[in-house]
């Protein structure tokens, strides 16, 4: 598919675009729209995180684990954005690392374990 697709129209109808295609599970056409949207919009946190996951689920975990590690200094409390980080993480097979991202994210939704 021609590439002019996913950069056409407004911000706002190329999120929407996107959203369709992540809800219809085409994360790789989702990715492709948000990349542009992305670049045109670092700020915002919804694109980039929709990015994030749209990776994840087409097994594009590098990639998901930077726009992760973006989101994640920007905002060390965005919980999402650290669950979905341990979660690529334990997906590459790095536990260790996963870890500590999880437990923070646990920390940051309030689920404290019982001691």
């Amino acid at each position: 598919m021609d590439m002019t697709y996913y950069d056409h129209g407004t911000p706002a109808e190329r999120w929407e675009r996107a959203g369709m295609f992540f809800d219809a599970k085409d994360y790789a056409a989702a990715a492709r729209v948000l990349g542009g949207l992305v670049e045109e919009v670092p700020e915002q946190t919804g694109p980039r995180l929709l990015l994030a996951r749209s990776y994840y689920h087409s097994a594009q975990l590098r990639r998901a684990e930077a726009e992760l590690r973006v989101l994640v200094e920007r905002d060390p409390v965005e919980h999402y954005a650290r669950l979905m980080l341990g979660r690529t993480l334990e997906r590459q097979g790095r536990h260790e690392e996963a870890g500590s991202h999880l437990r923070i994210a646990s920390a940051l939704a309030g689920d404290f374990e019982q001691v």
